[in-house]
Parts: structure tokens; sequence; C-alpha cells
């Protein structure tokens, strides 16, 4: 829902503006995404995605988690509302309800393994990877998360569960072998298992989706903005790390890199194999290091269309990254 903030360039009053009109703190209510349809979409005549995402709310509020970092990549921790400018379809928000540093939300997040031939070799170091990142991340008491494999098809080897023994069981249950249908993985994801997830306390919770691939998709029916518009749907942020070890960079990566970025995540592209563990890393950091904000728009209308979130820091050191938008509800 959001670019980064070299992407606008906002005049002093307009700044000012911002986040001194119309605050009011309360406690922002979680947008309810529609029912997803039961298969993978089909591409249309002529390759065209005709966009018919929507998301249902009763009341027309936005909630954004967002990252903020230095040009280092460091994590830029204890900032508060005054010091961010935010634009909804070019407009300042009519209200705003929430912001907090919210480091400690429940998370539910699910491990998403490319089991393709293409990537056989290094299948091994991305099955220990993951587990270790589990092991780290997921707190017995609040977290859960699902392990899930693919390759032309896509299939959960393990529910929503806090058990660190099933989710190892879930990690090394996968074999490589066959073509890569990434695209239609990360829609089904998205739809079965983070659309609706596991709340029994019905507390906020954080959601991702850690993907491990080379990017090369060659069976899917859906394409990457499909996938996108999918992960946008289930408020989830990807996470890519990519399995691509060559010096140079290939089209797997940039479609890596579109999809998380577009969904307020980064893809990771470590130098060898072995240094898996550490984008696995910066990803629990990150998770523990995210801002929330809810807020109303200004001038919504119930149209079905895309409306473009820009939310930038007033200190020009730091950046901000999130989702680029939504789809707002059809009347």
């Amino acid at each position: 829902m959001i670019a980064s903030n070299s992407c606008l360039r906002l005049a002093a009053p307009l700044v000012a503006f911002l986040f001194t009109t119309h605050t009011v703190f309360a406690t922002a209510q979680t947008m309810q995404p529609a029912p997803a349809s039961q298969a993978a979409p089909a591409k249309p005549a002529g390759g065209q995605d005709d966009g018919n995402f929507t998301i249902r709310t009763n009341v027309n509020e936005v909630n954004l988690i967002f990252t903020v970092t230095d040009k280092h990549g460091r994590f830029i921790q204890n900032l508060n509302q005054k010091d961010f400018a935010l634009l909804d379809n070019q407009k300042a928000p009519a209200q705003v309800f929430n912001f907090t540093q919210q480091t400690n939300l429940p998370l539910r997040v699910g491990i998403m393994i490319d089991a393709s031939t293409s990537i056989r070799q290094r299948f091994e170091f991305e099955q220990t990877a993951a587990i270790q990142f589990l092991q780290q991340v997921v707190r017995p008491r609040s977290d859960l998360a699902f392990t899930m494999g693919f390759d032309v098809t896509s299939y959960v080897t393990q529910n929503y569960t806090n058990d660190q023994d099933l989710l190892e069981a879930g990690i090394t249950k996968l074999r490589p072998g066959g073509g890569t249908a990434l695209f239609d993985a990360v829609y089904k994801a998205c739809r079965d298992q983070l659309l609706t997830v596991p709340n029994p306390q019905g507390s906020a919770v954080r959601k991702a989706l850690v993907v491990i691939s080379d990017g090369d998709d060659n069976q899917s029916r859906a394409y990457p903005d499909d996938a996108i518009k999918m992960c946008q749907r289930a408020e989830t942020i990807l996470y890519a790390i990519s399995t691509n070890v060559s010096p140079s960079r290939d089209r797997g990566d940039d479609v890596l890199k579109k999809m998380a970025e577009a969904t307020g995540g980064i893809a990771f592209f470590p130098k060898r194999i072995e240094d898996m563990s550490g984008s696995f890393h910066d990803i629990e950091e990150e998770l523990r290091s995210q801002y929330s904000l809810a807020y109303r728009p200004a001038d919504f209308k119930l149209d079905g269309a895309f409306r473009s979130i820009y939310l930038v820091a007033l200190d020009r050191r730091y950046m901000v990254r999130a989702k680029k938008g939504y789809f707002a509800p059809k009347g």
C-alpha cells in the first residue's frame, strides 16, 4: 500500500496539514475481505487481468503496516505519527484513528518452499534454513505458522500450529521434482491460508508469507498481478528469498522483487545458498520492527477502484516500505 519516500515530494504546508487535521485516536477495525473464489484464476483472453478484487468493510477504514529503515537498511524505531506524511488517492486522510509501533503483534506466518526440479541441488539448504527460522520466530503462546511446498501444484504439508516438531516435519516432508507454478502457489496460499487466519482471541495479527524460490515460473495459470492482488486482499506481506546464486540477476529475481515490494515486503538475494539463514534473520527482525497506522480516507467512493497510497517519512534520511494501495469496496 505504499511507495518509498523518494517517490513523493510534498510542499511544506501540505506536509504540516496531513497529520494535524482530523486526528482522533481510537481502536482501528480490521478490513474484512470478500469471500475468495475456489480456484486460481485462469489467464483471460488476450492475457489481460480484469482486476476484479475487492475488500469488504463495514466502515471506510484502512490499516497500514509499514517498516522504516535508514539508507543502510537499519530499522528505525520510536518514531511518532507527526514524523510521517500520508496521501490516499492524492488526498490527506479525513481522520487518523490509530498509530502504534506494534512490534509484538501475534504472527501468522506461512513458509512456502519451491520444490521444483530447478532447485534440486539447493533444496537441503532451503529446508535447513526454513526450520531454523521457524524455531526462532514462532512464539509458542501467540504465533502460528504453516508450511507449504509447490512445483506444478501446491500443497500444505503442515497447517497452522506452534508445535516446532510438526513444523519441522512439514518441511522435511517436501521432495523436489516437477515444474514451477509460483504464481498459482502464492495465490492459493493467500486465498486459502491467509485471507482468514486462526485467531481465537480476536486481536490484531500480523500476516506474512515467506517464499523461497528462484522465481522462474513455467506452469502457472495465474499472472504475477493475480498473486499480488490476492496478497493485498489477504493483507499479507510477502518476503522472498531467491535461490539463484549465479553472479547475475535473472528474470525470476525481478519477479520476486516485484511481488515483494508490491505487498510491502522485500526480496533477498543471498550470494551463496549457505547465506540464506541471514536473510531469514533479517525477516525475523523486520517482523518485530514495524508500525501500524489506521485511518479513514477522504473522498471515499464505493466503486471498486484501486486507490494508491503514499506514505513518507518527513526526515529524508529514512525510507518507508509498505504495500502500495488497495481496492475499494463496491457499493
